[in-house]
Formats: C-alpha cells, structure tokens, sequence
C-alpha cells in the first residue's frame, strides 16, 4: 500500500458496505428492545457492584440483539451484486457468523448464570478455533531489519494459526474489560470498526478491486452498524448493557476482520504501516487499557508490600480516573470516544495517504487537543 487510494474510488462498492453497515444497526435497534424485555425475564440482570457506576439494577444480553444485526448484515450483503460474491470466492463471512454465533451465546449464558472464567475461556478458545479451521489466519508479519529497509516474517501454519487464536482471545477480553461505562464498548467498538472498514477499502483499492478483499471490509461494516443500532439503547442513561455477549463478539470480529485483511495484503509489499492499519483496533483498546493496567500492575505491587489481598476490587479502569477529575460520565465516555478516533484514523490514516508529514501533524494536534480537553477540570480546580 506504498500509493494512497482515493477516497471512495470508482469501482468499489462503497455504496453497498454503506448500505450493509445501516442495515446492521437497524436490525440491532429494532431488535434491542425485545432482548431487553427477554433479559429482564430471564433474570439477565446486571445488579450493581462496589466498582460499578450503575445504581440499579440494569438488564444485559444486548449483545443478542447486536448478533441479530450483524446477521442482518451479512443476510443483505450475500443478496446483494457485488458483495455476494464475498461468500462465493471466501469462507471468511461465514467462519465469522459461525464463531460469532457461539461465542454470542456463551456471553448470553454468561449474562444470565456467571460463568466461570475457565468456562468463558474455552468458548472463547473454540470460537477461534472456528476462525482457524475455515482459513483465517496470520500469515505474514512485517519485520523491520534497518532504519531505510524492511521486510516480512513468513509464519508458518502452527505459527500463523497459534498468532490468530491468541490475537482474538487478547481482542475478545480486551474488549471486555473495556465495558464499564455506558456506552463506552459500544462506542470504541464503532470508533474501532469504522477505521478498520477505512482500512480495509483503501486495501480493496490497493488489490484492485480483488473479490478476495471484499470480506475485511464486510466484517468490519456489519459489527460497525450493530455498536452504531446498540448506541442508542446503551448511552448514559443505558436502558441494556450488552454484557458478554456483546463485548465479545465486538472483540472477535474487530480481530477476524484485522486477521482476513492480512491475508489480502501483498507480502512483498507489506511494511510497518500497514501493520498499524491491520493492529489497529487493537491498537485503540490497548491505549484504553494502558492506564488501568498499569494503575492495577502499582495497585497488586501496593497491596502487596502492605499485606493485602492483590485481588481486592477497585475503582482503578481509566473511566474511573476520568470520573475523579471532574468530568461527568457521559463527558468521561465522550473524552474516550475522541482519544479512540484519534487513535484509530490516525493509524490507518498513515497507511492512506503519502504525505507521512502532514499527517503527523494533524495527528499532533489532535492529541494536544484531546489531552488539554481531558485537562480542563484539573485546571479549573487550581
């Protein structure tokens, strides 16, 4: 991908992942509603602990309703002229339906009854594995030799299928752990998706237009439209969290679109920016994730020194610390949104455009921007 595509160039059906993607969040809107209703009858409830936000007890499995949207998706897109052929030419759409409905339903189980997590783990394990068996693996990596040269790791099959099933597990509980605000899953998922599908159409135009390349960007629409229909249900004030079974799939398929993309990449081609593309819903979570961990990694090694249970919960994930500066929930939630964009198009931006210079300009300035925003009510208080 060393020349920039044009934005939504001529030959690429845009107009149908679009079309795909808005399907997606309707059928999840639509079918919201009625999954909260199950939830509430089945006794799917969330009620709230010493960590929590929440004050009242809060219906989950919206994942369920999200699951029924990405079938949405996929069900429109196989009917559809050029898409279709997505499924003709590629197991890949469909090893993700089969792997999401599983693991759609472990989280379910795991909304009503707590699941244990060795039993969560082999789901997830399994639901991978579905990935592995219909042919979406890593198979190469970019390996950087010199400041002025480059070249790939090529990954053998245990190699590449051992990659692929930890990636997805990291992406399935990283995705997890995120879920601890309203609508902030939710949100990241659609920030992290819709840089991928980004990502993945600028690859289509890089391929030509290649059939093999439509499914990337397929993925990455359909979970795109099911966080966009979830959203409005789950932002402050939530009606449904979307539990386990939400913000797992979210994780497995953000991971399986990054893993099908990197099959479609050109080996001889492949460099460190488009690691940064492929990574880069990964990449978002991560940078969610890296002040908590590291606040829980201080907090284990606190607790420890002064006797104390390391186990012993605690108000510590980066919303929390958000949360005890001043800002609101909702405005917390907002802040996190504009930190994962930033992240997320800044990456894939470097792999759509030349002008590496301009581009980490503005990549600059939007992270000045964002951190003096996030600033602003620790500055108020002195």
């Amino acid at each position: 991908m060393d020349e920039a595509p044009a934005w939504a160039p001529a030959g690429l059906p845009a107009r149908e992942y679009l079309l795909v993607l808005l399907t997606a969040a309707a059928v999840t809107f639509l079918l919201t509603g009625l999954v909260r209703m199950l939830a509430i009858r089945f006794k799917a409830v969330a009620y709230p602990r010493r960590r929590d936000v929440h004050l009242t007890p809060m219906p989950r499995m919206g994942g369920v309703a999200m699951y029924g949207g990405v079938l949405g998706g996929m069900f429109l897109a196989s009917n559809l002229p050029a898409l279709s052929r997505s499924f003709d030419y590629s197991n890949h759409a469909l090893a993700v339906v089969i792997a999401g409905g599983l693991i759609t339903v472990v989280g379910a189980l795991d909304d009503r009854f707590e699941l244990d997590s060795l039993t969560k783990l082999a789901g997830q394990v399994t639901s991978a594995g579905i990935l592995v068996l219909m042919g979406l693996q890593w198979y190469v990596l970019p390996w950087v030799q010199t400041s002025d040269s480059s070249s790939v790791l090529v990954l053998s099959t245990n190699q590449g299928q051992l990659l692929t099933v930890l990636l997805t597990v990291a992406m399935v509980n990283a995705m997890n752990f995120v879920d601890g605000l309203d609508g902030l899953a939710s949100g990241i998922g659609l920030i992290a998706a819709s840089a991928t599908c980004a990502f993945c159409l600028g690859l289509l135009q890089d391929q030509g237009g290649d059939v093999n390349a439509y499914p990337p960007a397929l993925i990455a629409a359909t979970i795109a439209g099911g966080c966009l229909g979830f959203l409005p249900y789950n932002f402050q004030p939530a009606r449904i969290f979307m539990g386990d079974s939400g913000s797992m799939l979210i994780g497995l398929m953000l991971a399986a679109a990054s893993t099908t993309a990197a099959g479609n990449v050109d080996p001889t081609r492949f460099g460190p920016r488009d690691a940064l593309g492929l990574f880069s819903p990964l990449l978002v979570v991560v940078a969610v994730l890296f002040v908590p961990l590291l606040d829980l990694i201080m907090a284990v090694v606190r607790r420890t020194r002064a006797g104390k249970s390391p186990f012993h919960a605690d108000k510590m994930h980066l919303h929390h610390r958000l949360l005890e500066i001043g800002h609101s929930q909702r405005r917390a939630v907002l802040l996190i949104y504009l930190w994962a964009g930033v992240l997320a198009f800044g990456a894939v931006s470097l792999t759509l455009f030349d002008n590496v210079v301009a581009v980490s300009w503005v990549f600059g300035l939007a992270v000045l921007t964002a951190g003096v925003i996030s600033a602003i009510p620790r500055m108020r208080a002195r």
